[in-house]
């Protein structure tokens, strides 16, 4: 449902006329909603939008307007742009890799306090498991 290419690869595959092939898509909780509900938090403030963004995007600053962001695809830690607290503020982030597995790794705090604690850890599972898959919620400090 999120940021996936799998249903349109499997109808490029079809397209091709090779194969026959008939599919069902099934309903299902996404890595932003086990994300939410590991670190029991709501992906937004009362009242508030959240924007669902990549790592890239997030690299361009945070959507005007928007003070809760769900990212995916970060390969590049772009999280720790924002660890300046003088800069960006007291921004928090609640982070996992592999939720809802046996390998799950949950962190949350101020970016400040565990960016490298979590750029150590992703590194330290891709190299261990060979892959990563990760996903976080950050916000800007309440006002």
């Amino acid at each position: 449902m999120l940021y996936d290419s799998t249903i349109r690869n499997i109808e490029a595959i079809a397209a091709g006329g090779r194969h026959q092939i008939e599919y069902d898509v099934i309903p299902g909780i996404t890595a932003v909603q086990a994300l939410a509900a590991r670190h029991k938090i709501p992906l937004n403030r009362i009242a508030e939008p959240v924007a669902l963004t990549t790592g890239r995007r997030l690299a361009e600053g945070f959507p005007p307007g928007i003070d809760s962001v769900a990212v995916l695809l970060d390969g590049e830690d772009t999280f720790r742009r924002f660890a300046d607290a003088d800069v960006h503020g007291d921004m928090e982030i609640y982070w996992g890799a592999y939720l809802g597995t046996p390998d799950e790794i949950l962190i949350a705090g101020k970016v400040a306090d565990v960016a490298d604690e979590i750029h150590r850890r992703r590194a330290e599972a891709r190299r261990a498991n060979g892959w990563i898959m990760d996903t976080y919620v950050m916000r800007r400090p309440a006002t």
